[in-house]
């Protein structure tokens, strides 16, 4: 008579490997055993994860404000700022222990780079049919940039500036391009984001060529002077929205000069609330699922620049918080089958 299969309880323990940020500029793969999923969770071997660069960069190089410390948690986070700290919240994988109808299903979770991990059921978001787990990577920028257009509300025929050609800044390009009758030019320092924009459905300047008289400006740079520049773009009345985090960082901007003749309008983004206008009526979740909707696109796997297996992201994080890493757009970590 055969043995029956071993339930969830008694199964041998599931080891995980995450990756941890221990120090100023250094990280490293640390394990734990996780625990069996309990009613109403599931447990996910990971595919691929993400890395948000902005954010991400910031934490790994201990930039991370006292006073943001509690804000600035991820939903998954485990440790505490400044470290050791296992962060992050771009994973796509495949459900592997749960409910029986989720069996099989590929997901987007908000949890850090690890290689299994056990979450609730209603923190996971099914791939819509059509979008691949390599591309879902960019879920979570891309919901940035959509928090972002409802924060700056553009109008039909704006002409729309984005200072910043990272790959949130690109998605901003890419959602606002979309807009009847928008021109919209990115603005950035790297000439070889111009075959990337184009594909996107936008133009491209570097900073002295940008077009001035901008009904819209978005910045997204991460830099001072790149918000110096987006200021300098934007019309009368007009309205420069940051979208940019520069973490402890003074930023000097010139708020002199023909600021307030001009009477701009500087507005702050931030992806952790729905945007007032939509606050009402939409909830976190509704909001990712549009993301997750709209990467059916095949046209933006161009924005996922570079990827690396899992064990070597302390590698990977410390090459995107140098100087080097100006070429990588999406930066996509890849798991063992």
């Amino acid at each position: 008579m055969p043995l029956p299969a071993p339930s969830s309880e008694s199964a041998s323990p599931v080891v995980a490997q995450a990756c941890w940020t221990v120090g100023p500029g250094r990280a490293e793969i640390r394990e734990e055993v996780l625990a069996p999923p309990a009613h109403g969770e599931a447990r996910v071997r990971t595919m691929h994860s993400g890395v948000s660069r902005g954010t991400e960069t910031l934490v790994f190089s201990g930039q991370v404000p006292r006073t943001e410390w509690q804000r600035m948690r991820a939903p998954f986070q485990a440790g505490e700022f400044p470290w050791p700290v296992k962060y992050g919240y771009v994973n796509v994988g495949v459900v592997e222990d749960g409910p029986a109808d989720w069996l099989g299903r590929s997901v987007f979770c908000l949890y850090p780079h690890q290689t299994t991990y056990v979450a609730p059921l209603s923190a996971l978001w099914p791939l819509p049919e059509g979008v691949p787990a390599a591309r879902a990577v960019l879920a979570a920028n891309l919901e940035t940039a959509i928090n972002a257009l409802w924060d700056a509300a553009p109008r039909v025929g704006d002409r729309i500036a984005v200072v910043g050609g990272g790959t949130v800044g690109l998605l901003v390009a890419w959602l606002a391009a979309r807009i009847p009758g928008c021109r919209v030019e990115v603005v950035d320092t790297v000439a070889a984001r111009e075959s990337v924009v184009a594909k996107l459905g936008a133009s491209f300047a570097l900073p002295a060529d940008a077009q001035p008289e901008a009904d819209l400006v978005v910045h997204a740079s991460g830099s001072a002077e790149g918000l110096t520049t987006a200021l300098a773009l934007a019309a009368f009345e007009a309205t420069v929205l940051e979208l940019s985090w520069h973490g402890k960082g003074p930023v000097a901007i010139p708020l002199g000069e023909a600021f307030h003749s001009r009477r701009l309008t500087l507005k702050s983004s931030q992806v952790g609330h729905v945007a007032a206008a939509q606050r009402s009526r939409w909830t976190h979740r509704r909001r990712l699922e549009l993301a997750l909707t709209l990467l059916s696109d095949p046209v933006l796997d161009c924005l996922i620049t570079h990827s690396a297996p899992f064990h070597e992201l302390p590698q990977v994080l410390a090459h995107l918080a140098g100087p080097q890493a100006s070429a990588t757009l999406c930066q996509r970590i890849d798991y063992p089958v």
